[in-house]
């Protein structure tokens, strides 16, 4: 599958009608949580079906202490997308100076391939201090050398995943320069070659709306920064004629996303932007910040970016991503509240119009990152990676109407329908004290359905997180109990969400 014809389908998504190839459909996004319901097994049943040929599954446990009542509605209207590849990850461009990205990394490929289809990135502040070294021996900090490209193309060749690949921009800017448009249509000539239909876009620098008294000098501006841009991609594309760019790249300026899809929409396969809910230094970033929702900030900076988007005609994904920036908030970032908050996160990105979000990691510091590693060696999947893997086990479709009453409680539903007659459900728990006892109305009768549970120790744990009584091995490996059964009865169905929990219910409609 070419990177051109990926981002045809994403045009023509956004409705406007431009193919510059034919695009082959993959049919793997849903394997991994197809796979995920109903293996293993357990003790105890009941029946998930209201007739004709029920299954015989494990009757979930009533939740000890208080339990509230909550009420969930499911309207055919449709509210939103869940795409192709709209989970990602996100990595510093200084991580290909590590032995990480290789095909013999076969934990990480694990892990990645754990969450199914979907898109790498590396960039972040990094890729504005590495230089393109043709001649480099790979592997040596501030430089990237056809190997280092060799090796990312490897690991992309054995996980599924393409890449949106970040090169110097901002190095433009000292004294003397670090890139020139020629080095930067050098490397992506190199790029797309190595890639091949594993590079899904270029971006062109990082964060340049942060570029003022960085890179440039305090007056530097959106006139500046798209003067350079379009002189990087002239010498890109006369060298590569068919590499395919995104951008702006931005930290958090609407006003410049704005201009750049109105100016340079026609050249881009996909705009991007980034987000972080708070500062990782301030002393308002607490769990209870982080879980809170709706979060209003991420609402109205959807609202901002989504017209200008669609106006341009180009799907827009948040390329950047995460709790707390500033590496994020120790034992906060990294604690079992960051499995919940994505899933909230995600649904609203998703809601917003936005075709996925890369979340930004590396390392193994108290701070975020889905995957804890050490020099590129894996050492465990963080409680973020259960969130975006319960969010992704809910698999493809358009987004129905949900509504949750439960009181005053901190909780949130959403629908995926995955086909016609196939529901996921996710009702998230962030109450610490209050279980829920919920009944679920669906737009049509329920004919059978099962459910999973995402639970960690309490908000605050940093390891003991859950799915479905198992845990996800640093090589990606996991092995669920099987699924529960649920109560079912006209177009309706019931079941419990424990304290600080998020459950999965798998709904088949007749």
């Amino acid at each position: 599958m070419t990177v051109p014809a990926i981002a045809s389908l994403l045009k023509m998504a956004a409705m406007r009608g431009v193919s510059r190839r034919q695009f082959v459909t993959t049919t793997a996004a849903l394997a991994t949580g197809s796979l995920l319901f109903g293996c293993s097994g357990s003790n105890g049943s009941s029946s998930s079906s209201s007739g004709g040929g029920s299954t015989s599954l494990p009757s979930q446990p009533i939740p000890a202490g208080p339990i509230t009542d909550a009420t969930v509605s499911i309207a055919s209207a449709q509210t939103g997308n869940i795409p192709q590849r709209f989970i990602g990850l996100s990595y510093e461009k200084d991580k290909l100076s590590e032995p990480m990205f290789s095909a013999s990394n076969t934990d990480l490929i694990g892990l990645f391939q754990r969450l199914g289809p979907g898109l790498l990135r590396i960039g972040g502040n990094s890729v504005d201090e590495t230089v393109w070294t043709a001649n480099g021996p790979g592997q040596t900090s501030g430089q990237v050398a056809p190997s280092d490209v060799n090796a990312l193309a490897a690991f992309l060749s054995a996980v599924g995943w393409p890449v949106l690949y970040g090169v110097n921009l901002g190095g433009a800017g000292l004294n003397p320069p670090t890139t020139t448009p020629a080095l930067a249509a050098a490397e992506v000539a190199y790029a797309v070659q190595a890639f091949g239909s594993n590079l899904f876009g270029i971006e062109i620098g990082n964060e340049p709306d942060l570029y003022a008294g960085k890179y440039f000098p305090s007056t530097w501006s959106l006139s500046d920064y798209l003067t350079l841009w379009q002189s990087f991609v002239s010498a890109i594309l006369a060298q590569t004629p068919n590499a395919p760019l995104t951008g702006p790249v931005v930290a958090y300026n609407t006003s410049w996303f704005s201009s750049f899809a109105q100016a340079e929409g026609e050249s881009v396969v996909l705009l991007s932007a980034h987000y972080y809910r708070g500062d990782g230094q301030s002393a308002s970033s607490t769990i209870q910040e982080l879980i809170s929702y709706p979060d209003t900030n991420l609402e109205a900076y959807l609202a901002a970016l989504q017209p200008a988007a669609a106006s341009a005609g180009v799907p827009f994904r948040l390329a950047e991503t995460n709790s707390f920036y500033n590496g994020g908030a120790p034992n906060i970032s990294d604690a079992y509240a960051s499995a919940l908050w994505v899933i909230d996160d995600l649904f609203t990105i998703a809601l917003g119009g936005g075709v996925g979000a890369n979340f930004h990691g590396g390392g193994d510091g108290t701070g975020y990152t889905p995957i804890a590693d050490d020099n590129g060696v894996v050492q465990e999947a963080r409680p973020e990676f259960y969130g975006i893997l319960f969010q992704a086990l809910a698999g493809q479709g358009s987004l129905l109407a949900t509504t949750i009453t439960a009181g005053s409680l901190n909780v949130s539903a959403y629908t995926v329908q995955n086909s016609p007659t196939q529901l996921s459900v996710i009702i998230l728990n962030k109450d610490s004290t209050q279980n829920l006892q919920f009944t679920v109305t669906c737009p049509s009768a329920v004919q059978s359905a099962s459910m999973q549970v995402l639970t960690g120790p309490s908000l605050s744990a940093i390891s003991g997180v859950t799915i479905q009584g198992a845990g996800v091995n640093p090589d990606g490996s996991f092995s669920p109990q099987l699924s529960y059964g649920v109560t079912v009865s006209g177009d309706t169905f019931t079941g419990y969400v424990p304290v600080t929990s998020a459950v999965l219910v798998k709904v088949t409609l007749t």
